[in-house]
């Protein structure tokens, strides 16, 4: 089970928004007969692919083990059911980390196998598995992508200076690490007040990968000018906006920008709107990288999920903050986190934190 969750993370920034699948087929006597991942959509999934490897090997995969990190499909999408595909091979047994959450599948793929003579095991490694596809988890339970925050802040806790300067405050390695961050999800997040201060591209560089995530602009008032750097090519641009402007929607649409107004009453975006809508648009891992003031709405509103800060040894003294929050009177105001990691990268700290 763990060299199928390696395999799995494989699919890693190639097989969004199908969730993230490894398998390996195994012999009566524990020998390797084939391995695969989840490809593109719309692709092979990573029972296909190990069928075909074992294939390939001139294996005979009758009465063999299948370890797979999620519970076989047993639906028509893209691409035919996989439990299907494993009765047809005629497989002795199936050992899997977790049941899907897709409610299409939802304990039906492992039902089909049992029905078809298969023996199922469910459970080992599940938390591993479950951790390698949060956000999959969380869109098919909650209906919301799992919201990642990231920021780089100084010893004081400061992520930009007073006049906006934000860049570097952290070294290569972190920036590098963050890349392979936004590399996990289907979609990037800033505020309008980032792209005016920083103009970032806002795509994957740092790391390889197969395809750039969506790259999401909260901008209430369409203030996002054409020439920022983050309309420019590779991938998709989605604005979401609260005040329509006919000719600015008509220039960021000129540039292949998608325009998404959904307004609050408060005259801004509708975070939580907005995370249900990148739901259904198929955004599994939302990775937000903005200024102190849209951290803290996210924090706010639309419930942040995990916090990852990269803390650099410097002092910057006065200037901009992790987020806008307060100020609270009461110490039970705070939003509180539980630290689950502790990295060095680099120079750096890195902090992962959930709610």
């Amino acid at each position: 089970m763990r060299e199928a969750l390696a395999l799995a993370a494989q699919a890693v920034g190639l097989c969004e928004p199908n969730p993230r699948v490894g398998c390996v087929i195994l012999d009566r006597e524990g020998r390797v007969l084939g391995r695969g991942s989840t490809q593109e959509a719309g692709g092979p999934h990573a029972e296909v692919m190990a069928l075909r490897d074992a294939a390939a090997r001139g294996a005979d995969v009758h009465g063999a083990t299948v370890v797979v990190s999620l519970e076989p499909c047993s639906h028509h999408g893209r691409t035919p059911p996989c439990a299907d595909a494993l009765v047809a091979a005629g497989v002795g047994r199936v050992v899997m980390a977790m049941r899907d959450p897709n409610p299409l599948v939802a304990g039906q793929g492992a039902a089909r196998l049992a029905a078809a003579g298969i023996e199922v095991i469910a459970g080992p490694f599940e938390a591993e598995a479950r951790a390698l596809n949060v956000g999959f988890v969380s869109r098919m339970e909650r209906g919301r992508p799992w919201l990642r925050l990231k920021v780089a802040v100084s010893l004081d806790g400061r992520s930009a200076l007073e006049n906006g300067a934000s860049q570097w405050i952290t070294g290569e390695a972190a920036r590098a690490d963050g890349h392979a961050w936004r590399k996990r999800a289907g979609a990037v997040l800033t505020g309008v007040g980032t792209v005016l201060d920083d103009d970032p591209r806002l795509d994957v560089r740092l790391v390889p990968i197969a395809r750039q995530p969506l790259r999401v602009v909260v901008d209430s008032r369409l203030q996002t000018p054409p020439s920022a750097r983050l309309l420019a090519p590779p991938g998709p641009v989605l604005i979401y906006a609260a005040l329509d402007d006919a000719a600015k929607r008509r220039a960021l649409e000129a540039t292949g920008a998608e325009i998404a107004l959904l307004p609050s009453p408060n005259g801004k975006v509708d975070l939580p709107a907005m995370l249900a809508d990148l739901a259904r648009r198929g955004i599994n891992e939302l990775h937000a990288e903005a200024g102190e003031k849209l951290n803290a709405s996210l924090l706010r509103e639309a419930g942040v999920d995990e916090l990852l800060v990269y803390v650099a040894p410097r002092l910057l003294g006065s200037g901009r903050g992790l987020a806008a929050l307060g100020p609270f009177e009461r110490l039970e105001q705070s939003l509180d986190f539980r630290i689950v990691d502790v990295a060095q990268v680099g120079a750096d700290l890195r902090l992962r934190l959930l709610r």
